[in-house]
């Protein structure tokens, strides 16, 4: 069966059940977790306006704007260490050999970096269900991982959006 899984997570609002069910699946299997928070500048919570200036080819950035924004920046990765932190607590109170880590990057392709050199032999992550051209823009995590993981892969399904959340 299993005994290494990694649990790619995010503060979404699957991360409690996808988080619950990773528990589960390692207390019945008798596997270790490693919990895996990839953080992107590139995406929604972290995007900044600052690198979005459409009116000139090289923006620049005025050194206070840019020491704020690094402030903001190494807040938020603190900010999501200590959750991590505290879901590996829950999950080692609940009887789990449990990790963490946090990488930078592109979410899809640290996944399966960590996965290769853990090594996972069960990479569990959530589905938020976009699709169109939502998917199109912002791409698929889960698509990414299932076609390039170099081990199992369980997809856990979100809410899916309604045909007027399609079609905005």
């Amino acid at each position: 069966m299993y005994h290494r899984i990694l649990v790619a997570i995010d503060q979404s609002e699957m991360a409690e059940y996808i988080f619950d069910q990773a528990v589960f699946l390692a207390k019945s299997t008798d596997a270790e977790m490693m919990l895996l928070h990839v953080l992107s500048p590139l995406e929604d919570p972290y995007l900044s306006p600052i690198f979005m200036q459409p009116d000139t080819i090289y923006p620049t950035v005025p050194p206070e704007r840019m020491d704020s924004y690094i402030q903001q920046w190494e807040k938020l990765k603190q900010e999501r260490l200590e959750w991590l932190r505290s879901l590996t607590n829950k999950a080692i109170n609940a009887g789990v050999k449990t990790g963490f880590t946090q990488n930078m990057g592109d979410a899809g392709r640290i996944i399966c970096e960590v996965a290769r050199s853990w090594p996972a032999d069960l990479i569990l992550l959530g589905r938020r269900g976009r699709a169109g051209l939502s998917e199109f823009f912002l791409g698929s995590v889960s698509n990414y991982v299932i076609h390039h993981a170099s081990c199992s892969v369980m997809v856990i399904q979100g809410k899916m959006p309604s045909t007027t959340e399609l079609l905005q």
